[in-house]
């Protein structure tokens, strides 16, 4: 097989999107090997950046174009959007219940989910982990539908929506690793677990392209799943986080403009 009819394979073309993504957050979480510390103006900033390109997505990526696909005829057009946008928060909200976590910033007595005698590292981790898998969910599903033709759903929008989430991942495997850093781990540690988060989002991906390529149907809801699922994540999360310091308008202005970026990104390339 040739190398171009190999990228011409929409799982070659998951794997690699998501990879990127992956390595974005190993980017982010490199940062350790600079310094050992990150000011809480950069850190508000990061997350507020993050935040806003979370929301641009969900919106323009994934709601915006789940609401134009063609429904069953006896299904209304706006049902399955809806559907799976409140299942999606709803799914995330049962997680962020139950899963042990604690925020970048915040003390191990902070901690949500189920009581747990885990150490901070592996509660940062996976407060990363709920994040990352919407994101890949979103990927997955993205390539899916450009996959099967589903218009306005084109690779090109897939792919934007991939460096979205790249350009997202970097705070985000920044924000594990420099508070282990700041903590006395070693720089190799902190890398570590920062980038170890990102490894679902390859996993969720497949998922997302699997379900969808085997239930058709499924693609408006899967889209509208997603992006419940990263709405819940900003506004539970990343907003509130970078709301803690005294950088609240930075951190404001750092989100709209990542919301401003992803938008650029989605009008201009997809």
């Amino acid at each position: 097989m040739s190398n171009g009819n190999l990228l011409a394979n929409p799982l070659v073309q998951v794997l690699l999107a998501t990879c990127f993504t992956w390595f974005m957050t190993g980017l982010g979480a490199s940062t350790v090997f600079l310094t050992k510390n990150v000011g809480r103006r950069l850190l508000d900033a990061s997350l507020g950046f993050a935040a806003g390109v979370m929301i641009s997505v969900s919106f323009f990526s994934l709601l915006l174009p789940a609401a134009t696909i063609y429904t069953a005829p006896n299904v209304p057009q706006w049902f399955p959007v809806i559907f799976g946008f409140l299942l999606g928060a709803l799914f995330l909200g049962v997680s962020d219940r139950l899963l042990p976590h604690v925020h970048p910033g915040a003390p191990c007595a902070e901690a949500e989910g189920i009581h747990t005698t885990w150490k901070r590292n592996r509660l940062l981790v996976l407060a990363m982990v709920l994040h990352h898998i919407p994101e890949g969910l979103a990927i997955g599903v993205a390539f899916a539908a450009a996959a099967l033709s589903y218009n306005p759903y084109s690779l090109m929008a897939a792919i934007t929506l991939a460096i979205g989430m790249g350009i997202h991942n970097f705070p985000e495997g920044m924000a594990v690793a420099m508070p282990m850093r700041a903590e006395g781990k070693s720089a190799l540690k902190s890398f570590w677990y920062g980038q170890l988060s990102g490894v679902f989002e390859p996993l969720s991906a497949f998922l997302g392209f699997v379900l969808v390529a085997v239930f058709q149907p499924l693609l408006p809801y899967a889209l509208g799943f997603a992006a419940g699922a990263m709405i819940y994540v900003a506004v539970e999360e990343l907003i509130p986080e970078c709301q803690r310091g005294n950088h609240t308008d930075l951190a404001t202005f750092s989100l709209i403009l990542g919301f401003a970026l992803m938008m650029g990104l989605n009008i201009g390339f997809a």
